[in-house]
């Protein structure tokens, strides 16, 4: 029986937000999400505002309340690193949590993955990948490459009508999270305007800051039992500054990378101590010139032939 008084509280049919919110694990999920991932207020803001949404929409449900189903597809702009693909995890399971979709796994593909090179190709391709995310989120990252409005014989807008029809006929049972640059990804929501208005939620990704990113440093080595000595917090507060002003920056990607450079350095530097014992704490610490030797130094982007074109 419904609710006939305006306050839901003062009813026999009152829904406890709080206890629904901490049954369907969400704050946990969320806990994880701040410490997982560095900084991104604004982007955690929103994935609360949407939790929040989805929770009074099944409370609604529950005290009969008439509810238009709310709608759930994303869209996740941003530069590489700054965390989307882990969004799209934690956001998968405050669904399943909260029973808007089966199962809570992420799918994650890529043009080549939905669009085929010849005729009667992409339509299987793009339904098999539709059978495998159905029950959770389908993350498409890169998502502008799907249309090459100059290409007349591109196959990316036959994988795009199939996408819209599947997003409508199955949002109970299937979220779909389109992610890249944003300027870009602009672009690709004007050409597509059927598209757009399927997708509600557009969350922008921020850049880290140079401090943030120092921090993100610190947390993948303690994750990995390692430490910085105090000079190589110095070098490597250098070594964003410096990676930052170089091409292709991916933000936590790029720290990411140079902490695994950095410990092969390190485990080349005691390597070649051999002969004498090496300490816990040795193998623990990276040190200034550790980090030092990059070849941001002298101002190369890292990772990369010298010799070859600069890719991402």
């Amino acid at each position: 029986m419904a609710c006939s008084d305006a306050s839901v509280t003062a009813c026999s049919d009152a829904v406890d937000l709080r206890a629904a919110y901490e049954a369907a694990g969400v704050e946990a999920v969320l806990e994880q999400l701040d410490r997982e991932l560095i900084g991104l207020r604004p982007v955690k803001a929103r994935i609360r505002e949407i939790a929040a949404l989805l929770v009074v929409n099944r409370a609604r449900q529950q005290v009969g309340l008439e509810t238009a189903p709310p709608s759930l597809h994303m869209s996740f702009t941003g530069r590489p690193g700054t965390g989307k693909t882990t969004v799209a995890e934690r956001m998968s399971k405050i669904l399943h949590g909260l029973g808007y979709v089966r199962k809570g796994h992420v799918v994650t593909a890529t043009r080549d993955d939905l669009v085929g090179q010849y005729i009667g190709h992409t339509a299987p391709k793009t339904r098999e990948m539709l059978k495998k995310a159905m029950g959770g989120v389908l993350f498409i990252d890169e998502a502008y490459y799907l249309y090459k409005p100059e290409n007349e014989r591109d196959y990316g807008a036959e994988a795009i009508e199939i996408l819209l029809q599947v997003m409508e006929n199955n949002r109970d049972d299937l979220v779909v999270i389109f992610a890249g640059y944003k300027d870009r990804m602009d672009i690709f929501y004007q050409s597509n305007p059927g598209l757009s208005s399927r997708v509600a939620n557009h969350i922008d990704f921020p850049d880290y800051s140079a401090g943030e990113l120092l921090a993100i440093a610190r947390l993948i080595l303690a994750h990995e039992n390692y430490r910085f000595s105090e000079e190589a917090t110095a070098a490597f507060a250098d070594y964003i500054h410096r990676r930052m002003q170089l091409p292709f920056f991916a933000n936590a990607r790029s720290i990411r990378n140079a902490i695994d450079r950095s410990r092969m350095r390190q485990a080349n530097r005691l390597f070649n101590r051999m002969g004498s014992a090496v300490t816990k704490g040795d193998l623990m610490t990276i040190e200034a010139e550790d980090i030092t030797a990059s070849r941001v130094f002298q101002g190369e982007v890292e990772g990369l032939d010298p010799s070859a074109p600069l890719t991402n």
